[in-house]
Protein backbone atom coordinates (compact mmCIF):
# COMPACT_ATOMS: atom_id res chain seq x y z
CA UNK A 1 0.00 0.00 0.00
CA UNK A 2 1.35 3.51 -1.06
CA UNK A 3 2.08 5.77 1.40
CA UNK A 4 -0.43 9.28 1.48
CA UNK A 5 1.04 12.23 0.95
CA UNK A 6 2.82 14.80 3.99
CA UNK A 7 1.83 18.13 4.58
CA UNK A 8 4.18 20.82 6.40
CA UNK A 9 1.45 23.02 7.73
CA UNK A 10 0.16 25.64 10.31
CA UNK A 11 -3.17 25.91 12.37
CA UNK A 12 -4.73 28.51 9.84
CA UNK A 13 -3.78 26.80 6.75
CA UNK A 14 -5.40 23.42 7.80
CA UNK A 15 -8.78 25.55 8.87
CA UNK A 16 -8.68 26.71 5.32
CA UNK A 17 -8.14 22.83 3.81
CA UNK A 18 -10.73 21.92 6.26
CA UNK A 19 -12.84 24.62 4.79
CA UNK A 20 -12.80 22.70 1.19
CA UNK A 21 -13.87 19.56 2.73
CA UNK A 22 -17.27 21.26 2.79
CA UNK A 23 -20.32 21.19 0.27
CA UNK A 24 -23.28 22.92 0.02
CA UNK A 25 -26.77 20.65 0.80
CA UNK A 26 -24.31 17.44 2.71
CA UNK A 27 -22.26 16.82 5.97
CA UNK A 28 -18.60 16.25 5.73
CA UNK A 29 -16.96 14.00 8.66
CA UNK A 30 -12.77 14.69 8.80
CA UNK A 31 -11.29 12.21 11.15
CA UNK A 32 -8.15 13.61 12.88
CA UNK A 33 -5.45 10.51 13.97
CA UNK A 34 -2.27 10.14 15.36
CA UNK A 35 -0.52 8.29 18.01
CA UNK A 36 -1.27 9.53 22.28
CA UNK A 37 0.86 13.24 22.41
CA UNK A 38 0.69 13.86 18.89
CA UNK A 39 -1.51 16.99 19.69
CA UNK A 40 -4.71 15.78 18.22
CA UNK A 41 -6.99 17.74 21.07
CA UNK A 42 -5.00 21.17 20.17
CA UNK A 43 -5.07 20.75 16.52
CA UNK A 44 -8.98 20.25 16.85
CA UNK A 45 -9.50 23.16 19.09
CA UNK A 46 -7.35 25.24 16.46
CA UNK A 47 -9.87 23.70 13.93
CA UNK A 48 -13.07 24.60 15.97
CA UNK A 49 -12.03 28.03 16.37
CA UNK A 50 -11.43 28.90 12.99
CA UNK A 51 -14.38 27.36 11.43
CA UNK A 52 -16.82 28.51 14.41
CA UNK A 53 -20.61 27.52 13.47
CA UNK A 54 -19.84 25.30 10.39
CA UNK A 55 -17.88 22.63 12.53
CA UNK A 56 -18.80 20.83 15.21
CA UNK A 57 -16.34 18.08 17.24
CA UNK A 58 -17.15 15.01 18.65
CA UNK A 59 -13.80 13.23 19.61
CA UNK A 60 -13.60 9.55 20.12
CA UNK A 61 -12.69 9.38 23.86
CA UNK A 62 -15.97 9.96 25.10
CA UNK A 63 -16.23 6.20 24.02
CA UNK A 64 -14.34 4.99 26.87
CA UNK A 65 -15.56 2.24 28.88
CA UNK A 66 -16.25 2.92 32.47
CA UNK A 67 -13.70 2.50 34.69
CA UNK A 68 -15.81 0.28 36.71
CA UNK A 69 -16.58 -1.75 33.34
CA UNK A 70 -13.20 -1.66 32.79
CA UNK A 71 -11.91 -2.68 36.85
CA UNK A 72 -14.88 -6.01 35.70
CA UNK A 73 -13.11 -6.84 32.60
CA UNK A 74 -9.24 -6.70 34.03
CA UNK A 75 -8.39 -4.12 31.76
CA UNK A 76 -7.90 -1.22 34.18
CA UNK A 77 -4.15 -1.17 33.93
CA UNK A 78 -4.24 -0.59 29.82
CA UNK A 79 -6.92 1.99 29.99
CA UNK A 80 -6.58 3.53 26.34
CA UNK A 81 -5.95 0.20 24.32
CA UNK A 82 -8.18 -0.48 21.79
CA UNK A 83 -10.62 -2.44 23.53
CA UNK A 84 -11.24 -0.54 26.46
CA UNK A 85 -13.57 1.88 24.27
CA UNK A 86 -17.18 1.10 23.48
CA UNK A 87 -15.90 0.82 19.18
CA UNK A 88 -19.86 -0.20 18.39
CA UNK A 89 -21.40 2.89 20.50
CA UNK A 90 -18.40 5.13 18.80
CA UNK A 91 -18.99 3.58 14.96
CA UNK A 92 -23.28 4.09 15.51
CA UNK A 93 -22.52 7.74 16.16
CA UNK A 94 -20.84 8.74 13.81
CA UNK A 95 -23.06 6.91 10.49
CA UNK A 96 -25.86 9.01 12.78
CA UNK A 97 -23.89 12.29 12.25
CA UNK A 98 -23.57 11.59 8.64
CA UNK A 99 -27.46 11.34 8.09
CA UNK A 100 -29.21 14.40 6.62
CA UNK A 101 -28.93 17.51 8.99
CA UNK A 102 -32.36 18.53 10.71
CA UNK A 103 -32.50 17.28 14.38
CA UNK A 104 -29.80 17.81 17.23
CA UNK A 105 -27.47 14.75 18.20
CA UNK A 106 -25.91 14.39 21.59
CA UNK A 107 -22.58 12.89 22.22
CA UNK A 108 -20.47 11.71 25.40
CA UNK A 109 -17.49 13.47 26.76
CA UNK A 110 -14.41 12.44 28.63
CA UNK A 111 -13.32 14.80 31.44
CA UNK A 112 -10.12 13.97 32.14
CA UNK A 113 -10.32 15.22 35.71
CA UNK A 114 -12.88 12.62 37.02
CA UNK A 115 -11.67 9.66 34.29
CA UNK A 116 -14.85 9.36 33.46
CA UNK A 117 -16.99 10.08 29.94
CA UNK A 118 -20.15 11.70 30.40
CA UNK A 119 -22.75 10.91 28.40
CA UNK A 120 -24.60 13.44 26.06
CA UNK A 121 -22.56 16.39 27.39
CA UNK A 122 -21.78 17.30 23.52
CA UNK A 123 -24.76 18.86 21.28
CA UNK A 124 -24.06 18.61 17.42
CA UNK A 125 -26.11 21.17 16.11
CA UNK A 126 -28.66 20.29 12.84
CA UNK A 127 -26.57 22.76 10.95
CA UNK A 128 -23.09 21.93 11.18
CA UNK A 129 -21.51 21.15 7.82
CA UNK A 130 -18.44 19.73 8.79
CA UNK A 131 -18.07 17.21 12.13
CA UNK A 132 -14.59 16.85 13.26
CA UNK A 133 -13.55 13.63 15.01
CA UNK A 134 -10.19 12.82 16.93
CA UNK A 135 -8.93 9.67 18.11
CA UNK A 136 -5.73 7.19 18.25
CA UNK A 137 -7.75 4.42 16.55
CA UNK A 138 -9.59 5.80 13.75
CA UNK A 139 -8.10 4.17 11.16
CA UNK A 140 -7.48 0.42 12.86
CA UNK A 141 -9.71 -2.57 10.91
CA UNK A 142 -10.09 -5.04 13.43
CA UNK A 143 -13.80 -5.48 14.87
CA UNK A 144 -15.80 -2.65 15.44
CA UNK A 145 -13.17 -0.11 14.45
CA UNK A 146 -13.27 -0.83 10.52
CA UNK A 147 -16.56 0.79 10.63
CA UNK A 148 -15.36 3.89 11.85
CA UNK A 149 -13.16 4.51 9.04
CA UNK A 150 -15.93 3.96 6.66
CA UNK A 151 -17.78 6.48 8.34
CA UNK A 152 -15.13 9.29 7.50
CA UNK A 153 -14.77 11.04 4.49
CA UNK A 154 -11.18 12.08 4.93
CA UNK A 155 -9.02 11.43 7.57
CA UNK A 156 -5.46 13.36 8.32
CA UNK A 157 -2.59 11.55 10.56
CA UNK A 158 -0.86 14.17 12.76
CA UNK A 159 2.99 13.39 13.50
CA UNK A 160 5.28 15.42 15.70
CA UNK A 161 9.06 14.58 16.53
CA UNK A 162 9.43 12.00 19.05
CA UNK A 163 11.15 13.63 21.44
CA UNK A 164 8.43 16.02 21.71
CA UNK A 165 5.48 13.43 21.63
CA UNK A 166 6.91 11.61 24.75
CA UNK A 167 7.31 14.97 26.90
CA UNK A 168 4.32 15.99 26.08
CA UNK A 169 2.61 12.46 27.42
CA UNK A 170 4.89 12.13 30.64
CA UNK A 171 4.04 16.04 31.40
CA UNK A 172 0.05 15.15 30.76
CA UNK A 173 -0.63 12.49 32.94
CA UNK A 174 1.75 14.25 35.78
CA UNK A 175 -0.72 17.12 35.43
CA UNK A 176 -3.26 14.60 36.09
CA UNK A 177 -1.88 13.12 39.59
CA UNK A 178 1.01 10.33 38.33
CA UNK A 179 4.04 11.24 39.76
CA UNK A 180 6.87 11.61 37.73
CA UNK A 181 7.96 8.55 38.28
CA UNK A 182 4.58 6.64 37.67
CA UNK A 183 4.07 8.80 34.68
CA UNK A 184 7.27 7.82 32.70
CA UNK A 185 6.37 4.11 33.17
CA UNK A 186 2.85 4.53 31.92
CA UNK A 187 4.04 5.93 28.85
CA UNK A 188 6.40 3.17 28.34
CA UNK A 189 4.42 0.33 29.75
CA UNK A 190 0.80 2.13 28.27
CA UNK A 191 0.88 4.56 25.98
CA UNK A 192 3.91 3.32 23.69
CA UNK A 193 2.24 -0.03 23.14
CA UNK A 194 -0.95 1.74 21.69
CA UNK A 195 1.45 4.11 19.87
CA UNK A 196 2.81 0.90 18.20
CA UNK A 197 -0.68 -0.46 17.19
CA UNK A 198 -1.70 3.66 15.70
CA UNK A 199 1.86 3.62 13.98
CA UNK A 200 0.42 0.52 12.02
CA UNK A 201 -2.14 2.01 10.41
CA UNK A 202 -0.36 5.10 9.05
CA UNK A 203 -0.84 4.10 5.91
CA UNK A 204 -4.67 4.01 5.67
CA UNK A 205 -4.54 7.96 5.92
CA UNK A 206 -5.60 10.63 3.43
CA UNK A 207 -2.78 12.42 4.88
CA UNK A 208 -0.02 12.89 7.02
CA UNK A 209 0.27 16.37 8.33
CA UNK A 210 3.21 17.56 10.34
CA UNK A 211 2.40 21.24 12.01
CA UNK A 212 4.95 23.98 11.65
CA UNK A 213 4.27 25.27 15.16
CA UNK A 214 5.62 22.21 17.03
CA UNK A 215 5.92 24.47 20.34
CA UNK A 216 1.71 23.96 20.96
CA UNK A 217 0.69 22.17 23.82
CA UNK A 218 -0.94 18.83 23.36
Amino acid sequence: MSMPPVLQASAPELVTLARTLMGPGQRRVLGIVGTPGAGKSTLCAALMAGLGQDAALVPMDGFHLANQELERLGRRNRKGAPDTFDADGYAALLERLRQPQGRLIYAPLFDRQLEESIGSALPVPPGAPLIITEGNYLLLQEGEWGRVRAALDTVWFLEVPEALRLERLVRRHQQFGKSAREAEQWVQQVDQRNAEVIRATRSRADLIVQLTETSAQP
